[in-house]
């Protein structure tokens, strides 16, 4: 059975582009694959956080993992910072990296760009990231056209690594959906939907009510023609509108098409909005029942100890191919 491997941020709650772009396929996955589904706190600090809010994001995130269907008996979920391996491999990715290539990650440029102070972080987490992957002989890695770039510079440090050292690094795959793995912000679609966009309404988060959800779907962008059509060029809005609705609903895009080809935009954003609403009610009645649980952290301290096992055999094979420690 191959293995794959997936890590969340947890700055602030997910959104509805998070559930549809990677959670909703994880829980599909886990049926082929032996996954491990981490929270990555560690990347999280590249970028000032509260303490308290941080710790309370790692716990909301934790329960939203279950509470879409990740089940822990088939998967191995767990917190990035109680598996020691993570950081100490990453300094030793970092080791194998040049400072060009890492400055080249378009993240980097964003995040970094007109500030004065940026944190070293921030540059170096690439090399972190690929030590989440390498430690668990990942053979595929899901993820958004986003983090595309990032997936091929950790495929560029295994070779590296087993090229120079000794061949122990698996070579993971890139693996992203062909559809809705790029959910597009209400009020700007030409733009990702992101948790950290300042503005409320061009996101759907994970946690909203009906009523914020009916509200946000009501007011998203669309245009002027009143057409429900799929054309991402020419009408982003709608098309965007579109995808949600199919991937909640299961109905094709063009079965949409046909059945509010007369409706114009009002009925199709109502209809929409009940799609969402019925994907996430469930998913927020189990995320309440497990949040402040005692069976939540059970999970999360049997996936520690399963990801450690794991993780700390990797780590001594890299630690004796680049003659770290003594050899015993």
């Amino acid at each position: 059975m191959k293995t794959i491997f997936s890590g969340i941020q947890p700055s602030g709650t997910l959104t509805l582009g998070n559930y549809l772009g990677a959670m909703k396929n994880f829980v599909e996955l886990q049926e082929d694959y032996n996954c491990f589904f981490c929270i990555v706190d560690q990347h999280a600090i590249t970028v000032p956080q509260d303490r308290l809010e941080l710790r309370k994001n790692i716990r909301s995130l934790s329960a939203l993992y279950l509470a879409v269907g990740i089940n822990p008996e088939k998967s191995t979920l767990f917190i990035q910072s109680e598996v020691p391996a993570h950081a100490q491999l990453g300094w030793m990715m970092q080791c194998v990296s040049y400072i060009g290539e890492l400055e080249r990650m378009t993240q980097f440029k964003d995040k970094s760009d007109g500030k004065e102070a940026v944190s070293s972080a921030l540059l170096t987490y690439p090399p972190l990231m690929a030590a989440d992957i390498l430690l668990y002989n990942t053979d595929v890695v899901p993820v958004g056209e986003d983090q595309k770039q990032h997936l091929e510079l950790t495929r560029n440090l295994a070779e590296r690594f087993n090229n120079k050292f000794n061949n122990i690094f698996t070579i993971p795959e890139v693996k992203i959906a062909k559809v809705g793995a790029r959910i597009m912000s209400l009020t700007d679609p030409t733009k990702k939907m992101s948790k950290s966009n300042p503005n409320p309404k061009s996101y759907i988060s994970m946690l909203d009510d009906e009523k914020q959800i009916t509200k946000k779907i009501k007011s998203a962008v669309t245009d002027s023609d009143n057409e429900v059509k799929y054309d991402q060029e020419k009408k982003p809005g709608v098309s965007n509108l579109l995808t949600i609705y199919s991937l909640c609903s299961g109905k094709t895009i063009k079965e949409i098409e046909e059945e509010h080809k007369n409706n114009g935009y009002g009925p199709f954003k109502e209809a929409v909005a009940e799609s969402v609403v019925s994907v996430l009610k469930p998913i927020q009645t189990k995320y309440d029942e497990l949040l402040n649980s005692t069976e939540l952290d059970d999970h999360l301290d049997r996936g520690a100890e399963r990801a450690n096992k794991s993780a700390f055999k990797m780590l001594k094979k890299a630690e004796k191919a680049m003659g770290l420690g003594r050899n015993r």
